[in-house]
């Protein structure tokens, strides 16, 4: 299961970033393009599992997708590909080159106050 492996190593980078600052961790944002896609619900239950008895268990992780993205070969114009209207939004244009897909990152955590 893709999203167990990512959960996985999501909680790994946690656990380390919360034991080097001596904070109990709160919430997480990840973040994935659309040609990497995650399923939210699958990555969360994964996460949830993953993290029973460790400092991660019960913090909230939360799921971005990032837009893919393309460049108008004719006009320039840079905008949010739309597989059902595969054309420039500023010309019209079907001459467009796709934009490198957003990779999976560990945007954000958010510890405890002390």
């Amino acid at each position: 299961m893709h999203e167990a492996m990512i959960a996985q190593s999501i909680l790994e980078a946690i656990i380390q970033e919360a034991a080097e600052r001596g904070l109990r961790p709160l919430r997480a944002r990840i973040s994935c393009g659309e040609l990497n896609p995650i399923n939210d619900e699958a990555v969360n239950f994964a996460f949830e599992i993953a993290a029973r008895g460790t400092a991660c268990e019960g913090m909230r992780l939360e799921v971005r997708h990032v837009p893919l993205r393309a460049t108008c070969e004719s006009c320039g114009h840079t905008f949010e590909f739309d597989i059902y209207s595969p054309a420039c939004p500023g010309c019209g244009g079907a001459d467009f080159k796709m934009n490198p897909d957003a990779p999976l990152l560990l945007e954000e955590i958010e510890f405890e106050d002390t």
